[in-house]
Parts: structure tokens; C-alpha cells; sequence
């Protein structure tokens, strides 16, 4: 064999392993780009070299019959007049009970205990002012903060943190919350817990808010963390996101937000419009969270409609606030989702073994219509209505496919159900494995599983 020969082989050989080497390197390689200068690659590119996202949660085998779904009605018509209020308007200072789900397999009637404890309050109409709203308001001296991987929540909280005169760093308050960097959730209770433990800082989260509310918060002075969902593009699909706003514009009926997620960074504040936020915020049952200097506890309570002190007012106002959404809105497969979340935790404060059933049966519509994919990386109430109803099979099922993807891998709870189901099914060794596993991922939930 000539010199000559030799030399195209060689050359030949050489390309064939690079183009190799390229094929199966050029989709991290674009995905590297696009993490880290996320305009520099189309979105026809990004579909090419990724993994096709799931298109829903699965739907339930069987949905719910309009008389199952009358029951509800019925339910919240007969719980209404009994519900009071707290009788004084003061926020419990250290309200952080843990839910708790039946074992459907236990005769002792022992109760399973959930990591999300019940926050403090309600969905209700803004208490009359004095003085109107000024029509325009941006708040100052609030900086932004671009997040980490996933890391929304501490981000955020080292926003609304650092308006308040405490520096803290996003990755030391995720290293706390979330001691697996991958871990794809915080829960507000846990960032709440963070402000109340470990900062000189008071903080509370409420659902069901509205516009004028938030509204009327930023005009006191105090920026509003949100809980809402997010669509970046068809690529990334939907995904849960916090979102500081600190600041409102009637003229234009925009809010005025700190993203940290899409920017812009020169601090000028990101404007989405009334519209836009409710709808997304809805997506989580309008959860919103407060942080305060604990001498400003009065002026926030004389800020927050009373009734927003009492939690079983809250739960059942959600409900109700949602039940008739339904009525309006049957193909919004979030309020079914709010509805059959605000019944649990109604169940959970007030004791009541028939709620789980229509929680189970709002569920159901919800999947039915079509859920995004992740939601239950960050809302877990569905795992404990089957529970309650032994429906254990759904419980397995949902896991399983929020476990068929990597991120999904990395939601703790999802295996804390899982044990849980395993329980309930006497499959002592398969519900050990995944508790251990939840364990090994965030070992906080030592904590609410032991208690």
C-alpha cells in the first residue's frame, strides 16, 4: 500500500470519526448554547436535538358523573353557614400544621402525614379604603436578580429580602430549602419557613388573591411574591415560576415585575398586563407570599381582608370561588385542579372523610381536560385525594409519569406518595426504597414525616 493511500485513509478515517463524534455531541453542544445564551438558538434548531416533551398528565380511567359533581355543590352549600372567621384579626405567628392523608390499608386509623403544611388564608373581597390607590406605583431600591438553575424561589426571595435590608445569597437559601441542586421545587411554606427561621424577617403566604389586592400591597410599600405558571415557548413547555411585582401602571393596566427567569436585568422591571398575570396566577389557585419586618404585622393585617386570618374560611372560600368557575369556565382544567386542591386542604383543617371523594372527583375533570405535564412537580394534592379513596393505581400511575423524565427524577415528594401508595398496598420493602430515596433527595422531609 502506497504512502499515498495511507494518507486518504488516514484522512478518511479521521472524518468518519469527527462526523461521528459530531452527530452525537451537536445536541448537547446546542443545548449548552441555548442554556446559557437562550436567544442565540432557534427554536426550530432546539426541536430538532431534543427529547419531545410530554404532551399531559395521564386521564383517569373514569371521570366523575354530574351527580358525583353535584355532590360538591351541595358539600360547599351546606359548609357556608357554618364557616366564622377567626375572632381576632391577628396571623398566627406559627401556623405550619401538616396535612394528613388516611392509609387506606390501616385499620388503626394512624393518619400519613404530607410534607405542605396549610397556609393562612382566604380568597375575599378587599376591605374599603379611605384614601383611593394612587394610579401608578414603583417601588425603589429593589434589585434584580438573575436565578440560578431552577432556583426561582430563592431567587425571589433574595429579592424581597434584600428591599428589606437582609442580604442574603440565592444559592445559601436554596442550599437550605433544597439541598439537591436539581430538586425542580420549592413549596411557599418552605420559603416562608426560611424567612421565619432563619432571617430577622416575618413572612406569610395566603391563596386565593386578586388583582386589587396585589394592587393595594405594592401602594403600602411591600413588594408581592407570586406563585404563577409560566410558557416560555413550545420547546420548554409550561412550568411553575415565582415572580416578584413591584409596581402597577392603571393607565397601561400592567404590572410591574422583577423576573428572574426572563429579564430584563437593567432593573427597568418587566410589564405584563392585568390580564396576563391573573391568568397565569390562577394556574396556582392565586398563592402569593409576603415578607415583612415583624413590627409591620398591624399594618399588614389592617391591608389584608380579615377574613384571610382563618384558614378554614380561606380553603372554603377557594372552593367555592372555584365551584363556580367550573360552572362558567367547564373546559379550564386549573380551576378543577384549585377546586379539588382547596377541598383537601378544607378536608385536612376541618375533618371532614367526604371531601377527599369529590377532591378525587374535581381531580379527575382536571386531568380529564388536560393538565401540563409537570404540575405535579409543584402541587401534590391529587396523590393524597386518591389516597384518601384508595385509589391507589392513579397514585402510581401519576408518579410513574412524572418519573419518566429526568427532572421529574428530582421531585421528593413524588417518591414520598409513592411510598405512601406502597403502604397502603402492604408492599412494606417498595415503600422503605422510595422513602428512602425522598429522603436522600431533601432530608428536610425527615421532619414532616416523622411529626
Amino acid at each position: 500500500m502506497t504512502r499515498k493511500r495511507i494518507l486518504w485513509l488516514g484522512l478518511i478515517g479521521l472524518l468518519l470519526v469527527g462526523s461521528i463524534s459530531l452527530y452525537l455531541l451537536y445536541p448537547r453542544l446546542i443545548l449548552a448554547t441555548h442554556a446559557r445564551y437562550p436567544k442565540a438558538v432557534p427554536n426550530r434548531l432546539l426541536f430538532l436535538v431534543a427529547t419531545p416533551l410530554p404532551t399531559a398528565l395521564p386521564a383517569p380511567t373514569a371521570v366523575a358523573d354530574s351527580n358525583q359533581l353535584a355532590v360538591i355543590s351541595e358539600q360547599l352549600a351546606i359548609l357556608q353557614p357554618t364557616i366564622t372567621p377567626s375572632p381576632t384579626a391577628t396571623l398566627p405567628p406559627t401556623f405550619t400544621p401538616q396535612s394528613s392523608i388516611s392509609d387506606p390499608s390501616a385499620s388503626s386509623g394512624q393518619a400519613l402525614q404530607s410534607p405542605s403544611p396549610e397556609p393562612t388564608a382566604i380568597n375575599a373581597p378587599l376591605p374599603p379604603t379611605v384614601t383611593p390607590l394612587p394610579t401608578a406605583v414603583r417601588l425603589e431600591n429593589i434589585d434584580i436578580i438573575p436565578q440560578k438553575f431552577n432556583n426561582c424561589g430563592p431567587a425571589n426571595l433574595a429579592i424581597t429580602l434584600g428591599y428589606h435590608g437582609v442580604v442574603v445569597d440565592q444559592l445559601d437559601v436554596g442550599g437550605l430549602i433544597k439541598p439537591n441542586y436539581d430538586d425542580r421545587n420549592v413549596s411557599p411554606w418552605e420559603l416562608v419557613d426560611y424567612v421565619n427561621n432563619e432571617t430577622s424577617m416575618g413572612a406569610r403566604y395566603f391563596v386565593g388573591g386578586d388583582v386589587n389586592l396585589l394592587k393595594q400591597l405594592i401602594a403600602a410599600g411591600y413588594p408581592v411574591i407570586i406563585e404563577k405558571g409560566l410558557y416560555p415557548n413550545a420547546w420548554e413547555g409550561w412550568m411553575g415560576h415565582y415572580l416578584t411585582l413591584v409596581g402597577y401602571d392603571d393607565s397601561s393596566q400592567e404590572f410591574i415585575s422583577l423576573d428572574t427567569f426572563l429579564g430584563p436585568w437593567d432593573g427597568s422591571g418587566r410589564r405584563d398586563s392585568y390580564e396576563t398575570i391573573h391568568e397565569f396566577w390562577q394556574q396556582f389557585n392565586h398563592t402569593f407570599i409576603l415578607v415583612y419586618p415583624p413590627e409591620d404585622e398591624s399594618d399588614i393585617l389592617a391591608l389584608l381582608p380579615s377574613k384571610l386570618n382563618d384558614p378554614v374560611t380561606m380553603w372554603s372560600q377557594a372552593a367555592i370561588a372555584n365551584q363556580e368557575l367550573t360552572v362558567s369556565q367547564p373546559d379550564n382544567p386549573y380551576v378543577w385542579f384549585n377546586l379539588g386542591s382547596s377541598l383537601v386542604h378544607l378536608s385536612n383543617l376541618v375533618g371532614d372523610p367526604s371531601l377527599p371523594e369529590s377532591a378525587a372527583a374535581a381531580f379527575d375533570q382536571a386531568r380529564t381536560v388536560g393538565l401540563p405535564w409537570r404540575m405535579l412537580w409543584y402541587q401534590f394534592e391529587p396523590y393524597e385525594a386518591y389516597l384518601a379513596n384508595g385509589r391507589i393505581d392513579d397514585v402510581l400511575t401519576l408518579s410513574d409519569a412524572i418519573l419518566s423524565t429526568e427532572g421529574g427524577q428530582n421531585v421528593e415528594e413524588t417518591y414520598l406518595y409513592r411510598s405512601y401508595a406502597y403502604t397502603a398496598l402492604g408492599d412494606e420493602t417498595a415503600a422503605a426504597a422510595a422513602l428512602d430515596r425522598a429522603l436522600e433527595l431533601n432530608p428536610n422531609l425527615e421532619t414532616a414525616v416523622s411529626d
